[in-house]
């Protein structure tokens, strides 16, 4: 089962899968309404689905992913499709264990397309969460992720039949949750637009009026969390309520201005822009480019280094995952399909390790289908590009992760070895072409 939200709702497609009593995943991918801002030659490529997906895919640019896993129709678990552990360390605070995450290994039951499910059941193993806690949390992230699905009107879908996520912990009910979901839906419609995004981050504008207005204990709370970097769905995780009763508790101040929301962004990004903050700073940013193909990875390797990146290019996956141990990029370019181990391999055991749980893994491949996509983000994939890309598409993810090169760095080794460098380019060019 397949499509688009234009033909069938969120909800439609959950009762279903409720009345069939199936077992499997359904992967939602969301889009735009305008077009491909990269600029690259990207636009033109399909899904993977049937001529009119492909058609709407060109004008349209792909978004956040969701992915809820169901049993005998009912759901076991959902996830956004970033791959991060944020989410999950965002509800142990609740509990005063949000750094029991950080030695912790993920535990060999966990499926590789569910890594936030595996550390919570390495968590239950290690009793640093009880079995009571466990369900609550994930209920609590499977009322997120369907309150973000049901308030989706543009996107793709896809259900897949697959072995049931193990083990389970809980089950729950479609029907009276999804009518409970609904509920809250339209209700949040009523805040606008003064509030449009549970993604928005709430900042303190005149706390002279909120003193004298707010108890002193809700006071507290909000000049706590009010910073402009905590979104109002963080909140709702660390108060444990639902994101409708924090929208309505922060409302009315929102309108008299007294608190202000800053623009929407994507939770995946206000985690990277904080991790870079607390990261030491590299004079040179380092970059490994694994790819089979030796034209691909020199084209890289020669455009990077002139915006003064350190780029380190390697055709073998099996060495490159030596290497990437001893190098320690701050990101990974990696090609999906290689001989041995491929990119889907290669990025699911650099995830299990600890010092690759947030370096940013792009993937690089001739693929532009949806489930590929899916595929990428569920083993930990922070992004995706597809061949063939200009060099601004790739500049620009790399500026978004990591930040610009080192250009002074560069225009110094050009100015030393000019004339190799000339030769060097024309030789890629002639590879690339080929």
């Amino acid at each position: 089962m397949q499509g688009t939200l234009n033909e069938i709702d969120i909800r439609s497609i959950l009762q279903l899968i409720e009345l069939g009593q199936r077992t499997g995943e359904l992967l939602v991918e969301a889009y735009s309404s305008h077009a491909n801002s990269t600029g690259g030659e990207t636009g033109n490529k399909g899904f993977g689905f049937s001529r009119p997906y492909q058609e709407g895919r060109a004008r349209r640019s792909p978004g956040p992913f969701w992915l809820v896993f169901f049993l005998n129709g009912q759901i076991a678990y959902a996830a956004d499709g970033g791959g991060s552990l944020s989410r999950l360390r965002d509800y142990l605070r609740r509990y005063k264990a949000n750094t029991a995450l950080d030695n912790l290994e993920l535990p060999s039951i966990s499926s590789i397309n569910a890594p936030e499910y595996g550390y919570l059941w390495a968590l239950l193993e290690n009793h640093v969460l009880t079995p009571a806690q466990g369900r609550s949390i994930i209920q609590s992230m499977v009322c997120e992720t369907l309150f973000d699905l049901l308030s989706l009107h543009n996107g793709y879908f896809v259900f897949e039949v697959s072995p049931a996520l193990a083990p389970q912990l809980t089950t729950l009910e479609i029907a009276p949750l999804v009518t409970k979901i609904m509920k809250q839906v339209q209700e949040w419609k009523q805040f606008h637009p003064h509030i449009q995004s549970p993604n928005q981050c709430p900042i303190i504008a005149d706390e002279v009026q909120l003193r004298t207005s707010l108890p002193e204990k809700a006071f507290r709370t909000l000049n706590q969390w009010a910073d402009g970097k905590t979104s109002l769905r963080q909140l709702a995780r660390y108060l444990n309520r639902d994101i409708l009763t924090v929208a309505r508790a922060i409302y009315p101040y929102v309108r008299k201005g007294w608190v202000q929301l800053l623009p929407s962004t994507t939770q995946e990004t206000l985690t990277i822009r904080r991790e870079r903050e607390l990261q030491p700073v590299t004079q040179v940013p380092r970059i490994i480019c694994i790819d089979d193909d030796l034209a691909i990875g020199k084209t890289v390797e020669y455009t990077l280094q002139a915006k003064g990146y350190k780029v380190t290019a390697i055709q073998n996956p099996l060495e490159a995952l030596t290497l990437v141990f001893q190098i320690k990029p701050d990101l990974i370019l990696c090609d999906l399909a290689m001989p041995e181990l491929d990119g889907y391999e290669l990025c699911g055991m650099l995830r299990k390790s600890t010092a690759f749980r947030q370096t940013p893994i792009i993937m690089l491949t001739g693929k532009d289908g949806f489930i590929d996509r899916v595929r990428a983000r569920m083993v930990g994939a922070t992004d995706y590009l597809t061949k063939p890309f200009g060099a601004s598409e790739l500049l620009m993810l790399l500026e978004r992760y990591i930040g610009p090169g080192d250009l002074q760095r560069s225009q110094n080794d050009a100015s030393i070895s000019n004339t190799s460098n000339e030769t060097e380019e024309t030789d890629i060019t002639k590879s690339a072409s080929a």
